[in-house]
């Protein structure tokens, strides 16, 4: 976080997206790779037993340490710390198919484990705030999943609960979702109560900035593989331009990649968003 701080002239230093994090703690096995990031490779059995962790459980005391860490050594702009949604975490601790069948055959099922994941949520985030954090971003995809429907039942009151039980006037909570259908979920992803909304680059964002109130800040959304990763300076300049041109604007827009950079995107791609972003509004 460090490094890339002093590399790049960014909004805020943000910490990792692990979303395998906070069900490792639940008991999740998770597989370890050199080239990507950690994977939740089963379901946990006897859900109706599940325990909630503590804090500090498996990796999340390190994440807790890094963002101390990070305050310290990462002056003048905020941090930010990584966290997972509520249905994302049931996601994994359940299997995705599992949870997606559930949610019509035994609802109860769903909200038990969710009811738990929220509990320990609002303990860890609350932990990463204590430890300096000055926002919070919550990756909240499956429920990018979910019908519209479903996710106001299954997602929605479950992060409203964590965002006003964690967030303060200096801990502002981002809301991440990449699915391909949240311009459809706007209605309940508004409903979150979130002042920050963040969309991958499966959607127009310049649709959904229509939509957003704007008070409320919208990120995104240049494709972090097909650009950082795959593309060249140029197409990332072109890429970014272009959504520089259909959403800058909207007051309310900040230009960000529509997800985490994969770690083997050359770095000359990265200066190519930043060096766009210059130019277009200098």
């Amino acid at each position: 976080m460090t490094a890339v701080s002093e590399r790049f002239d960014a909004l805020a230093a943000v910490s990792l997206m692990d979303l395998s994090l906070e069900a490792e703690a639940f008991g999740s096995p998770v597989r370890f790779s050199d080239n990507e990031v950690p994977t939740v490779t089963g379901a946990i059995d006897g859900l109706e037993q599940l325990k909630i962790p503590e804090v500090g459980s498996a990796r999340t005391g390190e994440s807790v340490k890094a963002i101390v860490l990070a305050k310290k050594h990462i002056p003048g702009r905020p941090v930010f710390a990584g966290s997972i949604g509520p249905f994302s975490l049931a996601g994994r601790l359940m299997d995705m198919t599992e949870i997606m069948v559930q949610c019509y055959a035994e609802p109860e099922l769903v909200h038990g484990v969710l009811e738990k994941a929220a509990r320990f949520l609002i303990r860890y985030n609350t932990a990463l705030r204590e430890a300096g954090a000055d926002g919070i971003m919550m990756a909240e995809p499956a429920a990018g999943l979910l019908s519209p429907p479903l996710i106001a039942e299954f997602s929605t009151p479950y992060v409203r609960r964590i965002i006003e039980s964690v967030e303060t006037d200096s801990c502002v909570f981002v809301y991440h979702n990449c699915g391909n259908a949240t311009v459809k979920l706007i209605d309940s992803i508004l409903d979150t109560g979130a002042k920050f909304l963040h969309f991958g680059n499966a959607i127009n964002l310049e649709e959904m900035l229509r939509l957003v109130p704007p008070d409320i800040l919208v990120g995104g959304n240049v494709d972090p593989a097909g650009q950082f990763r795959n593309g060249t300076p140029e197409s990332v300049r072109a890429v970014t331009l272009d959504l520089l041109r259909r959403c800058a604007g909207y007051p309310n827009f900040i230009l960000s990649s529509g997800c985490d950079i994969p770690p083997a995107a050359p770095i000359e791609n990265i200066d190519a968003f930043f060096a766009a972003a210059k130019e277009f509004y200098e």
